[in-house]
C-alpha cells in the first residue's frame, strides 16, 4: 500500500509539472484562464459491466428460436406472410390505379354535344351540280363539291408524275361526283376559296396555293393535298362525315 501511495504521489507531481497545475485536484489552464474541475474529470471508463444486454427471444419467431436449426429450413414459412402482405398491397394498388385511370378517362372523354358535332349528315340534294358548299365540322370548314362530268374526267386523266403529292382521283372520292375535303390549306392553315385558282378547284389567298377539283396541290407553297375526312353515304342522297 505504501508503494502504491508513493507511486500515486509521483504521478500527481509529474502531471502537475507537465500541465503547469499547482493543485492537482482543482485547477487546470483552459484558453488562458483557470477553471476548477473535479479529479474524476481525467478518468475514462473502459468497461461497462453493469449494462444489461437486451434479450429479443420473446420477439423471435418460433422457427428461428433454436440456435442449432438452419435458417433455410424455415425460409418458406417465414416468407409466406411477407409475400401475402406484398400481394395484398400490390392488388390494392392496382385497384386504386384502375379507379384513378377510369376517373381520368371519364373526365377527359368527350361530352354528348361534342360527340354530336363529331358526326354530321348532309343532304346532297341541297348542293347543285358544279357548286361547292361549306359546313362546320369539328371546328373546321368542310368543303363538299358536286362535280360535273367534265371535272371528273379532267381529274381522272391527270398524270400523277406531275403532282407534288401524287394521289389518284379515285382514291380521294367514294363517288366520282362528290368531293369531300377539309377546307384548311396544308401550308399554314388558311381557308381556301372554292371554284378559284388556275385549276378551277380551290385557291388559298394567303400565299397563293392552287388546288384542282380533286383537292390536290398543283401550284404554290402548300406541301400536301387537302385532307379527305372519313365519310360514307348512308343512302343515295345522304352523306355522313365522321
Amino acid at each position: 500500500m505504501l508503494q502504491m501511495s508513493a507511486v500515486s504521489s509521483v504521478l500527481k507531481r509529474t502531471f502537475c509539472n507537465i500541465c503547469c497545475i499547482r493543485n492537482f485536484d482543482t485547477t487546470i489552464l483552459v484558453r488562458r484562464r483557470f477553471v476548477h474541475l473535479p479529479l474524476n474529470y481525467f478518468q475514462s471508463r473502459w468497461a461497462h459491466t453493469d449494462i444489461k444486454i437486451p434479450d429479443w427471444t420473446p420477439y423471435r419467431r418460433k422457427s428461428v428460436k433454436c440456435p442449432t436449426a438452419k435458417s433455410s429450413d424455415s425460409e418458406d414459412e417465414r416468407k409466406a406472410l411477407t409475400y401475402m402482405v406484398a400481394g395484398i398491397g400490390i392488388t390494392a394498388s392496382l385497384y386504386g390505379a384502375k379507379a384513378v385511370a377510369f376517373q381520368y378517362v371519364t373526365y377527359m372523354a368527350a361530352s354528348a354535344d361534342v360527340l354530336a358535332l363529331a358526326r354530321i349528315e348532309v343532304k346532297l340534294t341541297d348542293i347543285p351540280e358544279g357548286k361547292n358548299m361549306t359546313f362546320k365540322w369539328r371546328g373546321k370548314p368542310l368543303f363538299i363539291k358536286h362535280r360535273t362530268p367534265d371535272e371528273i374526267e379532267t381529274e381522272r386523266n391527270v398524270d400523277l408524275s406531275t403532282l407534288r403529292d401524287p394521289e389518284h382521283d379515285s382514291d380521294r372520292t367514294k363517288r366520282p361526283e362528290w368531293l369531300v375535303v377539309i377546307g384548311v390549306c396544308t401550308h399554314l392553315g388558311c381557308v381556301p376559296i372554292a371554284n378559284a385558282g388556275d385549276w378551277g378547284g380551290y385557291y388559298c389567298p394567303c400565299h397563293g396555293s392552287h388546288y384542282d377539283a380533286s383537292g390536290r396541290i398543283r401550284k404554290g407553297p402548300a406541301p400536301l393535298n387537302l385532307e379527305v375526312p372519313e365519310h360514307s353515304f348512308s343512302d343515295e342522297d345522304t352523306l355522313v362525315v365522321g
